[in-house]
């Protein structure tokens, strides 16, 4: 998969149903459902609902948790949509694409169904006024690949207010799963790690980077004012220009931020000769969790079923690509460590 590719094509690629569903509305995600839903969050009212309509986001290897999660719905009375990036026909009720642009299918689609069609039309307009700044053929200027700059060779620590928890927990996702980078989202109170973890302990502060994503608020601006002091570099990356004024912080600003974020990890893999997209690992480990066959070898003493192959295949496959190994991956291991 050409993840920049990708990302060029998706603004205006939704063709999902765009129907409203019966509310007041409840979304619960799982599997690759979780960050959907988390972006989506501000489109609903709660997590689940007694009457109306409860939304299930997930994926097939995620089948189990959403079914449970349905069928309480149903029992309660309340109407079921399960979203879903795949699994059997009776757990789909509308099926997203997988993989990086679920939040963005999913999103839209809940957009449309929560009705709040203007805010899934103004997310489409942020993304593509962002395609047409971070795209490839941009050599200067391009915000997405500056950053991806500042970010190579150093962790970044992603911080956001409380309102919008859910861009931490997008960008430490994009920037491992594309970037194959690690991140750290700052949980809770940012002020006890930012007057904490690198007083006195200045070396602890050496490349590292600080993330203040979209809005930032009193207690950010004196976590940025102590960082200062304490690391590489503090970077604000607000929301994109063109985010309606009565929704500052919305479904359609969040998505967007996504968005930038995943042309950031595309240009900080690029900067890393590694791929952006997934893994092999991944795809293997996924359909294990879905009950799917999986090709393995036969099963090593003291293995423990399929999950043990999977991790055992992994390994011979890295080691064909190299004659080098990493010890620790010995096949003298004990089964669990």
């Amino acid at each position: 998969m050409n993840v920049l590719a990708l990302l060029e094509r998706l603004p205006g690629s939704y063709a999902g149903p765009t129907r409203p569903e019966p509310g007041p509305h409840g979304l619960m995600g799982v599997g690759e459902g979780a960050l959907a839903a988390h972006l989506a969050a501000p489109l609903v009212s709660g997590t689940f609902t007694r009457s109306g309509t409860q939304f299930v986001l997930s994926s097939a290897d995620a089948g189990d948790a959403a079914r449970d999660y349905a069928d309480l719905a149903e029992v309660a009375g309340v109407a079921v949509r399960r979203v879903s990036t795949g699994g059997s026909s009776d757990d789909v009720d509308v099926l997203v694409p997988g993989g990086l642009s679920t939040p963005y299918h999913a999103g839209q689609y809940l957009a449309h169904a929560t009705g709040h069609a203007a805010e899934a039309e103004e997310a489409e307009l942020l993304l593509a006024n962002l395609r047409d700044r971070c795209a490839p053929h941009v050599t200067e200027a391009n915000p997405a690949r500056d950053l991806a700059w500042t970010l190579w060779g150093r962790l970044p620590l992603l911080l956001a207010a409380p309102e919008a928890d859910a861009l931490p927990h997008a960008w430490q996702s994009l920037l491992a799963r594309v970037g194959k980078t690690l991140s750290v989202p700052v949980l809770g109170d940012p002020l006890a790690l930012a007057t904490g973890a690198f007083e006195a302990q200045h070396e602890k502060g050496d490349a590292k980077v600080a993330l203040i994503l979209g809005d930032s608020d009193p207690t950010l601006d004196i976590v940025r004012e102590v960082l200062e002091t304490r690391i590489d570099e503090v970077v604000h990356v607000p929301y994109p220009e063109g985010v309606h004024p009565d929704r500052p912080g919305g479904y359609a600003a969040q998505l967007a931020l996504w968005y930038f974020g995943a042309w950031v990890a595309a240009y900080l893999a690029e900067r890393y000769a590694v791929e952006a997209s997934d893994p092999p690992m991944l795809a293997r480990a996924q359909a294990v969790l879905a009950g799917e066959p999986v090709a393995s070898s036969t099963e090593p003493e003291g293995g423990t079923g399929p999950r043990r192959n999977l991790i055992r295949n992994e390994r011979e496959g890295a080691a064909d690509e190299s004659e080098t190994y990493d010890e620790a991956y010995d096949e003298d291991e004990p089964a669990e460590r």
